[in-house]
C-alpha cells in the first residue's frame, strides 16, 4: 500500500472505464498516485477488502459521473460512493476529500448521486480529457505544504465542447466556430448554460437591480428543465424591457442554479439589490409557479404569490407574475416607469409551437452534433406550428450554423450555411424589429461570408433595437476592434460586463484587446478573472502566453503554453512559444507540428508563428491562404501584437485593403482627427 499522503481514488461505473482511464493517465502523467481499479466485474472478498481499505486510506476521492451512473441502479461504484461520503462526514468542514468530475452533460442536480456530492462544485472533464490546470490543481492539493481548500471546479463547460462561446479573436480554429456562432444565438436572449461558480469578486449592487435565479424544477421529472428554464428566460427577458432597471444576464445568474449560497453572497456577487426566485411544477395540463422577490441584503421577502393554471393559459400566467414583480419593483424603485411588450411567445400564440421551441433551445445549449440535430428538429416543428415564429427562425439559423461550422465539412457545411442563411433572412422578414433576427444574421455575415461591414449594419441595429443586450453590445465592439477601434471594443465589452459580471469569455476578449493595445497589466488581470471563471476552457492560457509574449518572458509564456488545454490550441500555443527560447530545433519542430496537423484551419496561426520568426514572405504567404480559406483570426489582424511588426511594409496595406479593411495608417489617421 502506498503512502495515503499521495493517493487518489477513482470511482467509475464500467461503461466510463475508457474516460476513466483518460484521467488516471493524465494525473499520473503530472506525477500523481492513482488507485484505479481496472478489475471491477472480478469482484470476491479480497478485492473487496482492498477497494474498501483504499477508499479509507486515499487522500482525495474522484467520483467520475455520467449518464451511465444516472442510468444505472446497481453498481459496485455505487458502494465506492457510500463510503467515501461517509468517511467525508468524519472529516472538519474545510477540508477537501470529495472531488466530483463529469464527463459530459450530466446535471448538478441528478437525482441518482449522493446529496454529499451536490455539496460541493464539479468539474467537467468532457469524454475524460483532463487539462494541465486540473492536474496542478490537485498536486497543490496533494502537496503537504498547501492547506487544503475547497474545490474551485470549472463551470460545466456545454456538452461536447471545451472552448467558450466566441473564444476565437486572435486563434479561431474551425472547430471553434461554432462556438463563437453560440454567442450570437446567446445574444438573442442570453442564454448559455453554465456552472455555478466557486468564488468571485463581489460586484458593485446598484438599488434598481434584480437577477433573476433559475425557477427550480419541481415535476420531478428531470426532462422538463427546459420547460421551468424557459419560463425564467422569460421573466429575465420581460423585466429587461424596464430601461432604469439593471437586469443580470441569463449566464451569470444561471451559475448559481441549486446553489446553498444565502442571498446575500449572491447578490454580492451578481451586483444586485434583489432576486427572483421560485419554482415550477407540471403536472398534465396543470402549471404551479411559485414566485417570490428577495431583498439581497438582508433576505427579506418583499413579495411572494403562487400561481395554479391550467397549462392553456400559461402565456397569460406567464404575464401576469411579470407584471406582479414589475409592480412591486415599480412601487419600490421604479415610479410610473412601463416596459415595452416583449416575450417569446409565437404570434399563433400556439402552446405547442411555444413548447417545441423552449425544447429547441434545450437541445441547443447542449452542444453535442446530435444535440444540435434535435434543436434544428424542434425548431423547425416550431416554425411549420408558427410560420410568423420568428424568434424560432432565429435559433434555427444558429443552430444550423453551428452545425454547419462545427461538424460538417464540404458540401454538407455549405448546405448547413445556406439553411442558416436562409433561416436568417425568414426571420428579418417576418420581423424586422427582433434584434435576434439581426444577430442572426449578422452571425452569417461575420462567419460565413467574413462581411464586417454587413455585420456590423447587423449588430448596431440589433444593440439600437435592444439596447441593454450584452450581447450584441460585445459582438459590435468585436466588429469595432476589427476595424482597429479596440478602445470602442473595450468599451463596450466594459458595458456588458456591468449587466453580466460572470460572462468569462467576454474578460478573454477584454484581455485581447488590451494586449492589443500594449496595456499588458490590465490585459493579464482580464484573462486571469476569465480563468478564475472558468478554469478548464480552451484559448485562454494561450492568451495568457501571448501576454507573457510581448513581455519578452519566454519562460513564462512556455509554462503558460504547457497549461493550455491539449489539442489544436496547445499545438498553436506551443509554436509560438518555442520561437522565443534559443532552442531551434524545438522551434522548427513546433512550427511543422502546427502546419502538418491543423494547416487546413489554422492558416492564420501560422502566419503568426512565421512573424515571431521574422520571415516577411511566409507570413503574407499564409495571410493570403488565411483569406482563401476564409479564416476568422483575421478579425484580429488590426491589433495582432505579432503580425503588426510588419504594419509599414507595403504589403500589409495592400493585404488590408484586398481583405475590406482600413490600413494601419488609416486608423491611426482616424484616432488623430
Amino acid at each position: 500500500m502506498t503512502e495515503p499522503s499521495h493517493a487518489v481514488f477513482l470511482s467509475y461505473a464500467s461503461q466510463d472505464a475508457a474516460a476513466a482511464q483518460r484521467i488516471a493517465e493524465a494525473l499520473r502523467a503530472g506525477g500523481i498516485e492513482v488507485w484505479f481499479d481496472q478489475s471491477a466485474l472480478r469482484g470476491g472478498d479480497v478485492w473487496d477488502q482492498t477497494i474498501r481499505k483504499q477508499i479509507k486510506s486515499c487522500v482525495l476521492f474522484i467520483p467520475v459521473i455520467s449518464r451511465h451512473t444516472h442510468e444505472r441502479e446497481e453498481g459496485y461504484f455505487r458502494l465506492e460512493w457510500k463510503l467515501a461520503v461517509d468517511r467525508s462526514h468524519l472529516m472538519t468542514g474545510n477540508k477537501t476529500f470529495l472531488m466530483p468530475v463529469v464527463i459530459d452533460d450530466t446535471r448538478e442536480d441528478d437525482e441518482n448521486v449522493p446529496d454529499r456530492f451536490k455539496d460541493i462544485h464539479w468539474t467537467r472533464l468532457l469524454g475524460g480529457e483532463t487539462p494541465p490546470a486540473f492536474v496542478e490543481r490537485l498536486r497543490k492539493l496533494l502537496s503537504p505544504a498547501e492547506p487544503h481548500e475547497p474545490p474551485k471546479a470549472a463551470p460545466p463547460a456545454s456538452s461536447g465542447a471545451s472552448v467558450p462561446p466566441s473564444a476565437s479573436r486572435l486563434w479561431p480554429w474551425k472547430v471553434v466556430l461554432p462556438l463563437a456562432v453560440a454567442a450570437l444565438a446567446l445574444a438573442a436572449i442570453g442564454y448559455l448554460t453554465l456552472g455555478r461558480l466557486g468564488h468571485s469578486k463581489p460586484a458593485a449592487q446598484v438599488a434598481n437591480s434584480i437577477a433573476v435565479l433559475p425557477l427550480a424544477n419541481e415535476s420531478g421529472d428531470p426532462s422538463q428543465q427546459y420547460f421551468s428554464d424557459g419560463i425564467s428566460e422569460d421573466l429575465i427577458t420581460a423585466l429587461s424591457q424596464f430601461p432604469s432597471l439593471k437586469v443580470i444576464g441569463r449566464t451569470s445568474s444561471f451559475q448559481f442554479r441549486n446553489s446553498r449560497e444565502d442571498s446575500h453572497s449572491i447578490g454580492a456577487k451578481l451586483g444586485v439589490a434583489h432576486l427572483l426566485e421560485g419554482s415550477v411544477r407540471r403536472s398534465g395540463d396543470v402549471v404551479r409557479v411559485s414566485a417570490e422577490l428577495i431583498n439581497a441584503e438582508d433576505g427579506s421577502a418583499q413579495w411572494s404569490e403562487r400561481y395554479d393554471r391550467p397549462y392553456k393559459d400559461l402565456f397569460a400566467l406567464q404575464d401576469e407574475i411579470t407584471r406582479a414583480v414589475a409592480g412591486a419593483l415599480r412601487a419600490k424603485l421604479l415610479p410610473g416607469e412601463h416596459a415595452a411588450a416583449q416575450n417569446e411567445q409565437p404570434p399563433s400564440g400556439s402552446l405547442e409551437a411555444y413548447n417545441a421551441f423552449l425544447q429547441g433551445k434545450f437541445y441547443y445549449s447542449r452542444r453535442t452534433e446530435a444535440d444540435f440535430h434535435k434543436a434544428i428538429e424542434y425548431l423547425t416543428s416550431a416554425t411549420d406550428l408558427d410560420p410568423r415564429y420568428a424568434l424560432a427562425w432565429s435559433w434555427l439559423s444558429f443552430a444550423w450554423a453551428d452545425l454547419g461550422t462545427g461538424f460538417l465539412e464540404g458540401d454538407p457545411a455549405q448546405e448547413a450555411t445556406a439553411k442558416a442563411r436562409a433561416a436568417a433572412e425568414r426571420a428579418l422578414i417576418v420581423s424586422p424589429q427582433l434584434a435576434a433576427a439581426h444577430l442572426a444574421r449578422g452571425n452569417v455575415l461575420q462567419f460565413a461570408d467574413l462581411d464586417w461591414r454587413g455585420a456590423e449594419a447587423e449588430y448596431r441595429r440589433a444593440l439600437e433595437l435592444e439596447p441593454n443586450n450584452g450581447y450584441a453590445a460585445t459582438l459590435l465592439g468585436d466588429q469595432l476592434a476589427t476595424f482597429g477601434d479596440v478602445d470602442q471594443a473595450i468599451e463596450l465589452t466594459r458595458k456588458a460586463l456591468a449587466t453580466d459580471p460572470l460572462q468569462d469569455f467576454w474578460y478573454y476578449w477584454l484581455a485581447g484587446y488590451l494586449s492589443g493595445l500594449n496595456r499588458l497589466d490590465d490585459a493579464e488581470r482580464a484573462i486571469r478573472r476569465a480563468i478564475e471563471l472558468q478554469p478548464s476552457a480552451a484559448s485562454y492560457h494561450t492568451q495568457l502566453m501571448i501576454i507573457e509574449a510581448q513581455r519578452g518572458d519566454a519562460q513564462a509564456a512556455l509554462a503558460a503554453a504547457q497549461q493550455e488545454v491539449p489539442g489544436p490550441w496547445q499545438v498553436g500555443a506551443l509554436a509560438l512559444a518555442r520561437q522565443l527560447l534559443d532552442d531551434r530545433s524545438a522551434a522548427d519542430a513546433a512550427l511543422e507540428m502546427l502546419i502538418k496537423k491543423y494547416r487546413g484551419q489554422s492558416a492564420y496561426q501560422i502566419a503568426e508563428v512565421y512573424a515571431l520568426r521574422n520571415d516577411a514572405e511566409k507570413t503574407f504567404e499564409w495571410l493570403d491562404r488565411a483569406w482563401i480559406n476564409r479564416d476568422g483570426g483575421l478579425t484580429g489582424l488590426l491589433y495582432d501584437p505579432f503580425v503588426l511588426r510588419y504594419k509599414n511594409d507595403p504589403r500589409f496595406a495592400a493585404f488590408c485593403r484586398k481583405v475590406g479593411l482600413p490600413t494601419p495608417a488609416e486608423v491611426e489617421g482616424r484616432k488623430s482627427s
